[in-house]
């Protein structure tokens, strides 16, 4: 007789951005893969942590004697200050601010879920999302026992996400009473851009019904539309009264900073109690990464026109990169639906105009992972992307948007991002005639 695992363990699968990669390393041909289905940025970091990594056995490094001990729980005060210096740097006020430094967003959500949504396995205060909703926040709900509602978008045969209707959102306020609102500004999974108008309606209505709103800022700076920066921190008491006190956002060091294998983050609050309860929280995990603090901290010391001149060039970078794709994939794949490339640095494409309705996205990336292969210039590749149905609750009954959605990240060369709608295409030519 064997112990049994728990419930939650017996049913668990790998992510919707883990799955083809993966699949794809049990293959024993020699097949090269251009993995875009994962944020996995292959930027260097900024020259000021390149500096610090390289240097952790200098004279003026705290582990020059090999020694790393344990910081607070809250972090090393130069980790949070750096992030603080970054939300200041986009033009807001961070003097009232309270950071937590956190082992990347990852733990940051499930911080904070813990922190404003109701009791394990209960229906009551749960986590509103706006559908396609990054992955992650549904998983540590689940993994905490807490639930998530939410309301979806559309994708428009032009490219474009509809925002939320705010009428519909109200409705399912009403019905199931979040505690929290999640929005992420420069989006992920869609790249879709929310405005500072359309943030600051959604966070009247949080104010409205009483909740937390959460903003994943991860991205913020990298958009690529003529439009203001959109932040937490840029809405006033003055565009929507009673914001104060109920703001958070999570900051990564991931993304706009080139360093997913940090696992830095931060949970940033204007209310002081939060911020307290969640640093007690914490404290269970004893620290977040020392080390990895110090490259970080780095940033606190850099002045707001190099971090200015630093957001330019990531925005340069990737612009050039989402708009080719978009337009390539249309060119190679008439009628397919790639999203408008406005923020972030993912892009989905929708082939619901060009398969039937048994077509299934996941067994697409499952075929591309597992044997699917073209030749270009004498070597196989194949293309590895994310499926999206994962990204949808669709919990009404109602057809999951997601069933002939992918997402694809940037984060391989511009060369190796130049073959993606290619394989794509080949790919799904040679998936549609099985």
């Amino acid at each position: 007789m064997k112990p049994e695992l728990s419930k939650h363990f017996q049913f668990r699968t790998p992510s919707a951005i883990r799955i083809a990669q993966i699949e794809f390393s049990k293959r024993t041909d020699d097949t090269e893969a251009i993995n875009v289905a994962i944020g996995n940025v292959s930027l260097p970091m900024h020259p000021a942590m390149q500096d610090r990594m390289r240097n952790l056995g200098a004279d003026d490094s705290p582990f020059v004697d090999g020694v790393v001990k344990y910081s607070a729980t809250v972090g090393t005060k130069e980790a949070n200050n750096a992030f603080l210096n970054i939300i200041s740097s986009s033009g807001f006020d961070s003097s009232q601010l309270y950071s937590q430094i956190t082992d990347g967003g990852s733990q940051a959500m499930e911080l904070i879920i813990l922190g404003v949504c109701g009791q394990a396995g209960a229906d009551e205060r749960p986590l509103l999302l706006i559908d396609a909703a990054y992955t992650n926040y549904k998983a540590m709900a689940e993994r905490l026992g807490r639930k998530t509602v939410s309301i979806t978008r559309s994708l428009s045969d032009d490219g474009t996400f509809a925002y939320p209707d705010l009428d519909e959102m109200e409705k399912i306020i009403t019905e199931y009473k979040p505690s929290a609102l999640v929005v992420i500004p420069y989006d992920n999974p869609t790249g879709h851009f929310y405005s500072h108008d359309a943030f600051v309606e959604l966070s009247k209505l949080a104010v409205k019904h009483n909740m937390w709103i959460i903003s994943d800022e991860a991205y913020r700076e990298l958009y690529y539309i003529d439009e203001k920066i959109t932040s937490i921190w840029g809405i006033s008491e003055a565009e929507v009264a009673g914001i104060s006190g109920r703001r958070i956002s999570i900051e990564t060091a991931s993304k706009v900073w080139n360093a997913c294998g940090l696992r830095i983050g931060a949970i940033v609050t204007d209310s002081a109690e939060f911020n307290q309860r969640s640093i007690a929280e914490n404290t269970a995990n004893l620290c977040p990464n020392v080390i990895g603090q110090y490259i970080f901290g780095s940033l606190a010391h850099v002045s707001h026109t190099d971090l200015q001149s630093w957001y330019k060039q990531q925005r340069e970078y990737y612009a050039a990169m989402l708009n080719e794709l978009a337009s390539s994939m249309r060119e190679l794949i008439p009628n397919v639906i790639a999203s408008s490339p406005d923020a972030s640095i993912y892009s989905v494409v929708d082939v619901r105009n060009i398969v039937d309705e048994t077509f299934d996205a996941s067994q697409f990336v499952l075929f591309c992972a597992q044997k699917g292969f073209v030749e270009i210039e004498g070597t196989k590749k194949t293309l590895l992307v994310s499926p999206l149905a994962e990204f949808y609750s669709a919990g009404d009954g109602s057809p999951n948007p997601g069933r002939t959605q992918m997402r694809i990240a940037f984060v391989e060369t511009p060369e190796k991002m130049k073959l993606v709608p290619k394989l794509f295409a080949e790919l799904l030519k040679q998936y549609l005639k099985l």
